[in-house]
C-alpha cells in the first residue's frame, strides 16, 4: 500500500504551502480550481488523480471526516500540470454533491482551514466513470497508487 508521501512534488502559481488561497479560487470568489504542478513522480507512473479535502471541516460522513472540495481522475501520465479552471480528466463528487471543483468556505466564525490538494501518482492509466465519491475513488486506485504528496492552501471565510 502507498498511501505514504513520495518525494513528488506539489505546487501552484496561485499560492504556496501553508499559504493563504486567493480568494478566487474558493466558494467567496470566482470558484475555479487552481493551476497545479507537480514533478518527481515515481518511476512506472502511468496516471495521476487529483483530491482536495478540508479536514477541518467539522462534518463525519460515511465512516470519514472534512469536507471533499474536489476529485478529479482519468489523468494521463504524462500530464504534469492543471490549468486553472481545467477542463482535464474525469470529475468526481465534491462533498458539494455535484461533481467538480467546489472551492474552500469553511463556516463563518471558524477560523482558518488547511486544505490539502493531492497528487496520487498511478501505475496505470484510469478510465473510471464520472461521478465517483473520494471513497469509490480510493477503492479503485488503491492498488495502482506508486506514491502520493499535497500542497497544503490555508483559507479562512471573510
Amino acid at each position: 500500500m502507498a498511501f505514504a508521501l513520495s518525494t513528488m512534488q506539489v505546487t501552484s502559481t496561485a499560492f504556496g504551502n501553508h499559504q493563504a488561497i486567493p480568494a478566487k479560487h474558493t466558494g467567496e470568489g470566482d470558484d475555479v480550481s487552481p493551476a497545479l504542478a507537480w514533478q518527481g513522480a515515481p518511476e512506472g507512473t502511468k496516471g495521476f488523480a487529483v483530491i482536495c479535502h478540508d479536514p477541518d471541516a467539522p462534518l463525519v460522513k460515511e465512516g470519514s471526516y472534512g469536507f471533499v472540495h474536489w476529485v478529479l481522475y482519468n489523468l494521463p501520465g504524462d500530464v504534469t500540470s492543471l490549468d486553472e479552471n481545467t477542463t482535464l480528466g474525469t470529475k468526481g463528487m465534491a462533498d458539494f454533491g455535484k461533481p467538480g471543483y467546489g472551492g474552500p468556505m469553511p463556516p463563518e466564525g471558524h477560523g482558518s482551514h488547511l486544505y490539502y490538494f493531492w497528487v496520487l501518482a498511478l501505475d496505470e492509466q484510469t478510465a473510471l466513470p464520472e461521478g465517483l465519491t473520494l471513497a469509490e475513488l480510493l477503492d479503485a486506485v488503491e492498488p495502482h497508487l506508486l506514491g502520493m504528496n499535497r500542497l497544503v492552501g490555508t483559507y479562512e471565510r471573510s
